[in-house]
């Protein structure tokens, strides 16, 4: 369904995507799939645009034993459409590890694993992504007084390119947050960076690590740290008492459900922060059990050998940090005594989690057109379409961001596949609406001229 302009205006895609993480490549496979079904005349021209030079998931925690802490079967495509070709299993099959996956009786695979696959279902699509682009404005093309088309301007390098679209799909992703006052160095790294700082130490030995914060991912770079540097201490700090463990029993992972976002999206604001309140532990500052027990296993043993490495510094919480030129002075505080401790380190680790990027950063005066809530969040309808002003005919479509209107999926792997069939639906009613609105008009001023 592309269109070319007179002149110089650039060829106009049914749908631009920014970003090309998980969701958005997702998204690429369920246009893939609908346009081998239907035919050229009636495909979806898409393009998408991922600032990455290739494509990568959370690279830096790829650690070599860490698993999904999701089921294959929650893959890209496969609630969306168990037979596809893109699925899982069938990236398994094409590696010749089907039989020795099953055979491991397991829902869950490595990470490294699932991140294999997700490089191998972008590889089915790279023809429609550019990597190495990044998207730097976003601006309205007016047309009778309303907004008809977005002009998108990606930068690579020196070069600009600019495309045009009559829907978006944001997938910005989230963004590593640091503590308050703390600032990423050489020394002081986010765990999102882990794999590739230990691998800038080039042979160095550490003596001590310092790591913050108490989810699953602060737990890994703990356990990590301490078998990869067998003569380092390993400090975990964190201001609950003990790890708490994930709660990903059956009737708490109903949460995770499609039908708990129709749930979630119709329930009034009480029930909705309720509903936070009571499944968090599904997913936010949680560990899996089984790491929980090996790392207090590992602890024990080591003082019944009377050799700790392992240091857990809880009910505490860090107050700053200050970097030498020969280490850096992690602060402590207990939230008990109110008592300070100095560590003394060679690197602290900032395992505090991420925070979605601003959906509408990158739209500049096209997201005054977007309406919000009373608390200044953007209104999202359930199709995940943002709600605008009349005089925007585009649609602006949110993969991420979306946890005050969706629920705790919004930037998770469990309900991907369905969401993007959810955009995709949204997509091809409002192009048939519009195909409608524009023979009406046809047949209007054809009726005006008689």
């Amino acid at each position: 369904m592309s269109q070319v302009l007179p002149g110089d205006a650039p060829v106009i895609h049914d749908l631009i995507g920014v970003g090309f993480g998980p969701s958005n490549v997702a998204m690429a496979l369920a246009l893939s799939e609908h346009n081998a079904r239907v035919g050229r005349t009636e495909a979806v021209t898409s393009h998408f645009f991922e600032r990455q030079p290739r494509f990568g998931w959370h690279r830096g925690m790829l650690i070599d034993d860490a698993t999904m802490q999701v089921s294959y079967l929650k893959d890209l495509v496969t609630l969306r459409n168990p037979a596809s070709e893109y699925s899982f299993l069938c990236f398994l099959q094409s590696k010749g590890r089907l039989i020795d996956f099953l055979n491991q009786k397991t829902m869950f695979p490595l990470r490294v694993e699932f991140h294999e696959y997700l490089e191998w279902a972008a590889a089915k699509v790279d023809d429609m992504v550019s990597y190495g682009h990044e998207v730097v404005s976003v601006e309205p093309v007016v047309r009778d007084g309303t907004v008809q088309y977005l002009d998108v301007t990606a930068r690579s390098g020196p070069d600009v390119v600019v495309h045009r679209a009559r829907n978006l799909v944001l997938g910005t992703g989230l963004r590593p947050q640091m503590p308050d006052g703390v600032a990423r160095s050489e020394r002081i790294w986010h765990n999102s960076e882990l794999l590739g700082r230990v691998d800038e130490l080039d042979g160095r030995r550490p003596s001590r690590f310092v790591v913050v914060g108490a989810g699953q991912s602060a737990a890994e770079n703990v356990a990590y740290l301490h078998r990869r540097f067998p003569e380092a201490e390993v400090c975990a700090v964190f201001s609950r008492y003990g790890y708490s463990p994930a709660d990903d029993s059956s009737f708490a992972n109903r949460i995770f459900d499609p039908g708990a976002v129709d749930d979630y999206f119709a329930a009034p604001d009480p029930v909705k922060r309720k509903l936070m309140d009571y499944h968090g532990n599904t997913n936010y500052s949680v560990v899996d059990v089984d790491l929980i027990s090996d790392l207090y296993r590992q602890a024990y043993r080591e003082k019944v050998l009377g050799a700790e490495r392992l240091r857990f510094l809880n009910v505490s919480r860090l107050l700053g940090v200050e970097e030498g030129p020969g280490g850096v002075r992690a602060t402590v505080t207990s939230l008990v005594t109110g008592e300070e401790t100095a560590l003394e380190a060679d690197v602290v680790v900032c395992a505090t989690g991420y925070r979605p990027a601003d959906p509408l950063g990158v739209l500049g005066e096209v997201g005054d057109l977007c309406r919000r809530d009373e608390h200044g969040r953007v209104r999202v309808d359930r199709d995940y379409r943002i709600a605008t002003e009349d005089a925007l005919r585009c649609g602006i479509y949110l993969q991420g961001g979306t946890e005050h209107t969706h629920g705790i999926t919004s930037s998770l792997l469990s309900n991907t596949a369905v969401r993007v069939g959810e955009i995709l639906d949204s997509l091809l009613a409002a192009e048939v609406k519009s195909a409608d609105d524009e023979a009406r008009n046809v047949a209007d001023e054809v009726g005006s001229a008689r």
